[in-house]
C-alpha cells in the first residue's frame, strides 16, 4: 500500500471527471487500499480517486472511529434521493475549510464492490452526504462549487496564501 498525493482545491485536475472501471482487477484493488492508507492517514472519512490524480470512478468512505467499516464503491450511481439536508461539509481536497451545504438526505447506489460483484446499497444522514460529496468529485464537482462565486473566491485566495507562506518558511531537518 502506498500514501497518495492529494490534490488541493484549485488545482485544474479536481475538475476532471472520471471514467467508468471496466474490470476490477489486482491495479484497481491496490487503488483502493491505497485510497483507504491515504484517506486513514490525512485523516478523513471519504476519498474519491480525483482527488489524487487517477481519474477512475472509485470511491472509499469510512464513518466509524476506529477505520473498521470501509465502504468501496466503483462506478457509483446515484439512483434516487430524497429528503434534504444541510450538514456542514469539508473536504481533503479543500484543507480547513467547512461550509453548510445542501444535499439530500437519503439515497439509493448502485455500484460494484472491492471484489467486482454488484451492490445496491440505501444511505441516510453522514453516510448519504459523504457518497453525494465523493460521487462530485468523481463528475469533477467540488463542495464550494454549492457556494457563492464570492466564497469561492474568498477560498481560493486563502488557499493560496497558505500554500505561499508554507513554501516560505524553511523546513528544519527532522530531529535525530
Amino acid at each position: 500500500m502506498a500514501k497518495l498525493t492529494i490534490l488541493e482545491f484549485p488545482d485544474p485536475r479536481l475538475r476532471r471527471k472520471a471514467v467508468a472501471v471496466e474490470s476490477v482487477d489486482e491495479k484497481i484493488k491496490t487503488l483502493v487500499d491505497d485510497l483507504l492508507e491515504t484517506m486513514y492517514d490525512a485523516p478523513g472519512i471519504g476519498l474519491a480517486a480525483t482527488q489524487v490524480d487517477v481519474h477512475m470512478r472509485v470511491l472509499v468512505t469510512d464513518l466509524s472511529e476506529d477505520k473498521s467499516a470501509p465502504l468501496v464503491l466503483i462506478n457509483p450511481e446515484i439512483l434516487s434521493r430524497d429528503g434534504v439536508e444541510v450538514t456542514e461539509e469539508g473536504c481533503l481536497s479543500v484543507p480547513g475549510v467547512y461550509e453548510k451545504v445542501e444535499r439530500a438526505e437519503h439515497i439509493t447506489v448502485k455500484a460494484l464492490d472491492r471484489d467486482g460483484n454488484s451492490v445496491e446499497m440505501e444511505a441516510h444522514g453522514l453516510l448519504a452526504v459523504c457518497i453525494q460529496h465523493e460521487c462530485d468529485h468523481l463528475d469533477g464537482k467540488l463542495f464550494v462549487d454549492y457556494l457563492s462565486e464570492l466564497k469561492r473566491q474568498r477560498i481560493r485566495t486563502r488557499l493560496q496564501k497558505a500554500r505561499r507562506l508554507d513554501q516560505d518558511q524553511p523546513h528544519k531537518a527532522p530531529a535525530i
